[in-house]
């Protein structure tokens, strides 16, 4: 962040700020949000967190999770806290359409914003900018960014909480994205009280019946293996939607399991929602999923970690990714 200077002047005051991420909020989202959030309340500023939709469950525990507004539940309120906010944080998301009708309040407004991600292609509409790819999680970058403002203090038990949310989701419990700056960050902030144990039990360790049910019934009746492309489909239809009652954050992970199996280095989960099919990819080492959903399904995220979606049904989303898997033939096959 080249002016920061800038930014710790605006900051020297109190001041009328707006935290917010992107749709369906996972831990990173929620983690840095609210690590910012508690971090800039302690000094002084007045902070509203807005999200475009709900956040799962397993998060409801997070220290004043409860305040957080969400556009598609209040959008007046929410969009009349963005219209007085002074600075805007954008946290998580490089685009604003990432938030969907929030990204068209915010884009005309004359304040001030500050943008802190570690996704690919930033949109230029940030004043202040913290990008970096090679970061685990927009909370690695929450650690970056109190060490530019040289105030490291700020990190109590709550903040490091927070932060240490973000990192465990987005590393899968540190299966992913690790560096050794990344667990020298960790090791400081357990060493500032943060509980890793329970955290670790709070988030991963709350899942329902329902959700086991889902899995079981999406591991036996909806999975497809391609071995011949290293490859794996999960699949999910609208009927399996109402039989089951699944709701947001009910299939959230389920990727992952794909990905347990030793000769599995690609993992799909394409689901039907009542107007549009989601798809959620993961890969192992060195191959872009990003690059797929990017080129092919209106969508990115990270190399190993990424989303798109499809306005073609359930079958022919399914189809055009099979059909784009011999364009992949040799990078899987030297995976």
């Amino acid at each position: 962040m080249e002016n920061i200077k800038e930014l710790k002047t605006l900051l020297s005051i109190p001041r009328d700020i707006v935290i917010t991420s992107h749709r369906n909020p996972d831990g990173d989202a929620i983690g840095s949000s609210l690590a910012v959030y508690h971090y800039l309340i302690r000094q002084g500023h007045t902070v509203d967190v807005i999200f475009p939709s709900e956040y799962p469950d397993n998060f409801a525990w997070m220290p004043d999770a409860d305040k957080i507004l969400i556009h598609d539940i209040e959008p007046e309120d929410a969009n009349r806290v963005l219209k007085k906010a002074e600075i805007i944080f954008a946290l998580d998301y490089n685009a604003l359409e990432r938030v969907d009708k929030m990204g068209e309040v915010i884009a005309p407004l004359t304040c001030k914003k500050v943008l802190i991600d570690h996704h690919l292609y930033p949109e230029n509409f940030a004043d202040f900018v913290l990008s970096d790819t090679t970061a685990s999680s927009t909370c690695e970058l929450i650690y970056d960014f109190l060490e530019m403002m040289e105030d490291k203090k700020g990190i109590d038990v709550t903040v490091g909480e927070c932060m240490m949310t973000g990192i465990l989701t987005d590393t899968g419990s540190f299966k992913y994205s690790t560096s050794p700056k990344l667990f020298k960050i960790v090791a400081e902030l357990l060493e500032r009280g943060v509980d890793d144990y329970l955290l670790q039990d709070v988030i991963f360790n709350s899942v329902t019946e329902k959700q086991l049910r889902i899995l079981g019934h999406v591991l036996h009746n909806r999975m497809e293996i391609l071995p011949e492309y290293k490859t794996g489909i999960f699949t999910l239809t609208k009927k399996d939607y109402e039989s089951f009652n699944i709701q947001r954050g009910d299939t959230e992970g389920i990727v992952n399991y794909l990905l347990m199996m030793k000769n599995v280095k690609v993992a799909v989960f394409i689901h039907e929602q009542p107007k549009i099919v989601k798809i959620s990819m993961r890969s192992k080492g060195d191959f872009s999923v990003q690059e797929i959903c990017r080129k092919h399904f209106r969508g990115g995220g990270h190399k190993n970690a990424s989303g798109g979606a499809s306005y073609s049904g359930l079958s022919a989303t399914v189809n055009k990714f099979k059909r784009l898997l011999p364009e992949y033939a040799e990078q899987l096959a030297a995976l």
